[in-house]
């Protein structure tokens, strides 16, 4: 959700990606929850992180504590911001309680994107 709302927001001089430590397709809630948005994210994939991506990054946001502490370390050159949310992907209940907690996520991602390309841009 993170890729999908900052290649709507950044400059297209950015080079935008969704890695992880494993590679896994995008979520079909995800997928359900940006379309209400107006993004299409059904195409979008993760690629695998490691030190030789990481060493040609700028910057590197993880979401949630997971990715905060499995992600391998982060070269001193890189900027590294956490974002503390919740993954979407561990909600229980039915596919409607699962699309409320989504949504909320969604909300938080976009908010959280609005500020960090408002605070890149005025540098």
């Amino acid at each position: 959700m993170a890729e999908g709302f900052a290649k709507e927001l950044f400059d297209k001089n950015w080079e935008i990606a969704s890695a992880g430590i494993e590679a896994h397709g995008v979520n079909p809630l995800a997928i359900k929850v940006m379309n209400e948005a107006g993004i299409d994210i059904s195409q979008n994939a993760s690629k695998l992180i490691d030190n030789n991506y990481l060493n040609k990054c700028e910057l590197v946001v993880t979401l949630c504590g997971d990715a905060r502490d499995r992600c391998p370390m982060t070269p001193t050159t890189v900027k590294r911001i956490h974002w503390p949310l919740q993954d979407p992907a561990l909600a229980i209940g039915n596919e409607s309680e699962r699309l409320v907690v989504f949504r909320n996520v969604r909300d938080e991602i976009q908010k959280k994107v609005i500020d960090l390309a408002r605070e890149l841009t005025s540098k």
